[in-house]
């Protein structure tokens, strides 16, 4: 049996002794969620669509370089996947919140299964051109944006809201895992079959990701969205934001990682590898992994919280962590406490990033879910941002220790900063969180 709707309606409703809400009082395990069929089948699919993106990136990358030797085309091609998503966010939320989900997602699959198909068939049968890149780098981040907030939002359509923390952290540790693995299975599929047959394996995967969805069993909905137009809807969205505080500051936390962070594990490394290390592409492939082994390690911890109440608590100090991590990295001479510090820092980038986006979605109703998390998913845009930062920051201030110091030290400050001026995030629970979604859905 692959439906479990009853099961999620009734956890949802049932009030406890004390006339609380069950959800908040339920034990959590650290797979709990994997109890719930349908889940399982949007961890399989959500998996396969992360792999499926860490090796097309990987393929792009080298493909674009290897046709021009260009590394501003090669900048280029990711800014142009970034205008796309940029472009398609409102609307991505409003398709998300009118239209049945079962058969958007479908159609994401089948985009990037049509796009990846001919890419690949292009560069097998003829001579590879970079305008084809481009043309599927645009595509590409359209149908990516929508899929990407698509699988956030299902999350609460599928589990009950007790497990929805663990569900999230679950699905996030699979993104993890392939940011550990994603880009060697690319580099290894380029060698085996060449760049074209690594697209036409990236359109296999979307099959697979197809059939995942079409044994998910979505329960009904009705959606308010779809008595206003569209742009009414897109407004709507966006009064939330500016209306809601407690949505609007989780949201803002979220901006830290694509500004500050991730940068610092994207753009520098190659220079850490080189310069300060004084190794090759395998002091870099080192670098790499620690961050994503950390953060399959931070992945399960969170994963295991259960009921432990002190969220708010938790996401600053795994940001101070972090933080403090990343600028003894900065200071570190040995490798391999290079790697351990590295590994921490990917560990507690994880808990935050978890934690905030489980009391940000926490935060959102239903009903506005789909608006809400495409517009939240604009902070992706930043990190071209963040990365020219890094990277001028680097050749500025003569290598990449200071800067990682500098955006390492920004970071802590903010950690501090909220911790001492906001008792409303200091002190946020999950049963709070929890509680008030239920209210909100129940007041809808």
């Amino acid at each position: 049996m692959l439906g479990n709707e009853p099961e999620v309606e009734k956890e949802r409703a049932m009030p406890d002794a004390a006339g609380a809400p069950s959800s908040s009082m339920e034990k959590v395990g650290t797979f709990a969620s994997l109890r719930v069929p349908n889940f399982r089948l949007l961890l399989v699919g959500t998996t396969l669509s992360n792999a499926a993106m860490w090796i097309q990136q990987v393929t792009l990358s080298w493909l674009v370089y290897d046709l021009t030797g260009s590394g501003t085309i090669l900048g280029t091609i990711n800014a142009v996947r970034s205008a796309a998503s940029l472009g398609m966010v409102p609307m991505a939320g409003v398709l998300i919140d009118r239209l049945n989900r079962r058969k958007l997602m479908l159609s994401t699959a089948g985009w990037l299964f049509t796009i990846s198909l001919g890419l690949g068939l292009a560069l097998i049968f003829s001579r590879a051109n970079i305008s084809y890149l481009f043309v599927f780098s645009f595509l590409g981040g359209m149908s990516q944006t929508i899929d990407m907030a698509l699988r956030q939002v299902v999350v609460f359509d599928l589990v009950p809201r007790s497990r929805t923390p663990n569900a999230l952290a679950l699905i996030q540790t699979g993104w993890s895992l392939m940011r550990s693995f994603g880009p060697s299975i690319g580099a290894f599929l380029i060698l085996w079959v060449g760049a074209g047959g690594n697209f036409l394996v990236q359109a296999g995967a979307c099959v697979l990701i197809a059939i995942t969805i079409t044994r998910i069993k979505f329960p009904e909905r009705k959606s308010e969205a779809v008595h206003r137009s569209p742009f009414q809807n897109i407004k709507e969205g966006i009064r939330y934001l500016m209306k809601e505080r407690l949505t609007r500051i989780f949201m803002m936390m979220g901006f830290i990682l694509p500004l500050l962070i991730i940068p610092i594990f994207t753009i520098l490394p190659p220079i850490y590898a080189e310069e300060v290390f004084h190794g090759g592409p395998e002091v870099l492939g080192f670098l790499m992994s620690a961050v994503g082994f950390g953060g399959i390690a931070g992945g399960v911890v969170t994963a295991s919280l259960g009921r432990i109440e002190r969220r708010g608590l938790i996401q600053l100090a795994s940001l101070f962590l972090l933080s403090v991590s990343l600028i003894l990295f900065a200071l570190s001479t040995k490798l391999w406490v290079a790697l351990l510090l590295l590994a921490l820092a990917g560990f507690f980038e994880m808990i935050f990033l978890i934690t905030n986006q489980t009391l940000l979605q926490l935060s959102i109703p239903d009903s506005m879910r789909g608006r809400i998390t495409s517009i939240v998913n604009l902070n992706m845009a930043l990190s071209p941002l963040g990365g020219l930062v890094a990277g001028v920051g680097s050749d500025l201030l003569g290598g990449p220790k200071m800067i990682t110091i500098v955006l390492g030290g920004i970071t802590a400050l903010v950690a501090v900063f909220v911790f001492l001026a906001s008792t409303t995030v200091r002190d946020y629970r999950l049963s709070q969180a929890l509680d008030a979604n239920l209210a909100s859905q129940e007041g809808a």
